[in-house]
């Protein structure tokens, strides 16, 4: 028996999908965001007033950065535990939205925190304010997972929370927020849509629901990504953002892999953006994972679905949309790489990696860092 959440109180999609802030029921809201992009756009200007039109006091919490850290999550509890609101609404890409959910689970069980958190049984928590997520980017799928990553900046490494507590109540993909993003942001977190949906299609904890949506969702990533990033118009972003948010409900349901375990140690230690990170991983992890003869039989499919060796495609596509080719060509000195290896590979083979479709034996893990940091192919 495997029980599978997709999301929880609403799921709202389709133009003006964000008028649905009206009908929530709040007294008090507490907006949570990134920098500067969001208020840019009016994005926040215009959630505020929503929720004021439905009633609520509202104030806003933002700042958070791209590779959120456990200061700032501690910051922004500080900030809740004043304002004392009984919903949270985090506006942005994954970090903000990755952030709000760590914020509100400390919020609600004070007892929690960073020295605890990971060892204790939090799984059947239910949070008493309400989480509503409103993505910007289309990469992340925070808005339907039950995860948040933090960066713990003494281990210099990006830890996954994991709770159905911290799933959203409410999930809103408005068509119109994504068209704000940048080419270079589009591309990036199209690519960590593109590497979750890959990723939950090879797992092997996976079932007919995840592997469906995941293959979707990659097919249509293929396809529409390329137009969302060099034309950025209304009908590719909005694509890209349904097909991002369905990558998100497959791997919520079944797990990762490789690309995420290394990704994690790269962006924790180099301050990496997430997507940027998993772009640059995704085709060496497909090209190791295929000695397996099921993942070869996915790939398979999707190639055949694609025209093409979907691996290739892979490869085409990063190198379409502008993606550093290896860690090198993303800028970090061979110097600072080999003085830092030995804490790579050791972090490199925790989390995600340890849910890969093949085992990876540390042999293995030595020999891949090297092809993704100087570009080498994986022949081994």
């Amino acid at each position: 028996m495997k029980k599978l959440v997709f999301t929880k109180e609403a799921f709202v999609t389709g133009e003006h999908a964000l008028d649905y802030l009206k009908e929530i029921q709040t007294k008090r809201a507490v907006i949570v965001t990134g920098g500067n992009s969001m208020f840019r756009t009016g994005v926040i200007d215009r959630v505020k007033g929503l929720l004021e039109e439905g009633g609520a006091e509202v104030t806003v919490y933002s700042g958070i950065s791209k590779n959120p850290t456990t200061a700032q999550v501690k910051d922004g509890v500080k900030f809740f535990k004043e304002k004392k609101p009984d919903t949270v609404v985090a506006v942005g890409g994954g970090s903000p939205l990755d952030a709000a959910k760590v914020m509100t689970l400390f919020y609600d069980f004070p007892e929690l925190d960073f020295s605890n958190v990971l060892k204790t049984d939090i799984s059947s928590l239910k949070l008493k304010t309400k989480f509503v997520a409103v993505p910007s980017t289309s990469g992340t799928a925070s808005e339907v997972t039950h995860v948040g990553v933090i960066t713990y900046e003494e281990e210099e490494y990006k830890f996954a929370i994991r709770s159905e507590a911290i799933r959203p109540d409410v999930a809103i993909l408005d068509p119109e927020i994504p068209s704000t993003m940048t080419s270079q942001i589009a591309a990036e977190t199209g690519m960590d849509a593109l590497t979750h949906a890959l990723e939950a299609y090879i797992n092997k904890t996976g079932n007919d629901f995840t592997y469906a949506l995941a293959k979707e969702a990659a097919e249509g990533l293929m396809e529409w990504l390329p137009l969302s990033v060099k034309t950025g118009s209304r009908e590719s972003r909005e694509k890209v953002h349904n097909f991002s948010c369905m990558a998100g409900m497959a791997f919520s349901n079944s797990g990762l892999g490789m690309v995420h375990g290394v990704s994690h140690a790269f962006g924790g230690k180099y301050n990496l953006a997430h997507g940027l990170a998993n772009a640059i991983i995704l085709p060496y992890s497909m090209d190791y994972n295929k000695k397996d003869e099921t993942v070869r039989e996915k790939y398979g499919k999707l190639s055949h679905a694609l025209g093409g060796d979907v691996i290739e495609k892979v490869k085409e596509l990063q190198k379409e949309l502008g993606i550093a080719s290896c860690m090198k060509e993303a800028g970090i000195t061979e110097e600072t790489y080999r003085a830092d290896f030995d804490f790579l590979l050791e972090n490199s083979m925790k989390g995600s990696t340890l849910a890969n479709p093949i085992p990876v034996p540390t042999e293995d893990m030595k020999k891949f860092l090297d092809c993704i940091y100087y570009g080498k192919k994986v022949v081994f």
